[in-house]
């Protein structure tokens, strides 16, 4: 989705919603989710991808809005613990995408002056990046569409992983290695 649940009552139901219901719907939301997590699977080819960035000289941080409970088990479904140098979950920080905090606390783990962008596929990602000053690709894994990712900031939109696999050596993922 791209928004942590600080974020989605809001958004979805409005104000009163959240400040009537919010804590109870998160609740709700997290319980049910949890039972059904063993039906999440990872997108053709998402291993592939963040082994081909590591291999083309990139530095991986996972820049998740989830609950840690949550993206342990995207990790392990990714097998990823070892590819990645990090990840970020909702308990890292106070405000979850589209806020910046989770772009931010994920080049906390790299360092000050490293270079870097995001590939998101939510307009809250394209959100959070913006408002972090860090370029983003968008992809349409997410149900948004082209224009949505663009007009929300994604400099570049691929349709599917093995798409934006063709392009790692073009900007701005060229600049970022």
């Amino acid at each position: 989705m791209g928004a942590g649940g600080d974020q989605l009552v809001r958004a979805v139901a409005g104000e009163d919603a959240e400040r009537d219901h919010g804590d109870a719907v998160r609740a709700a939301e997290g319980e049910i989710f949890m039972d059904m997590i063993g039906e999440v699977e990872p997108l053709p080819r998402a291993r592939e991808l963040l082994i081909a960035l590591r291999g083309g000289g990139h530095r991986v941080v996972l820049a998740s809005s989830a609950r840690a409970e949550e993206v342990d088990h995207y990790l392990e479904l990714l097998d990823a613990r070892e590819i990645v140098e990090g990840w970020t979950t909702s308990a890292d920080v106070d405000r979850t995408k589209p806020e910046p905090d989770l772009i931010e606390a994920a080049r906390a783990k790299l360092g000050p002056e490293a270079p870097v962008v995001v590939i998101g596929d939510s307009t809250w990602d394209c959100v959070a990046a913006g408002r972090a000053g860090v370029p983003v690709i968008g992809m349409l894994t997410g149900g948004y569409s082209e224009q949505e990712l663009r007009e929300a900031g994604a400099v570049a939109v691929h349709a599917t992983i093995e798409d934006l696999m063709k392009h790692l050596d073009e900007p701005p993922l060229a600049s970022a290695a």
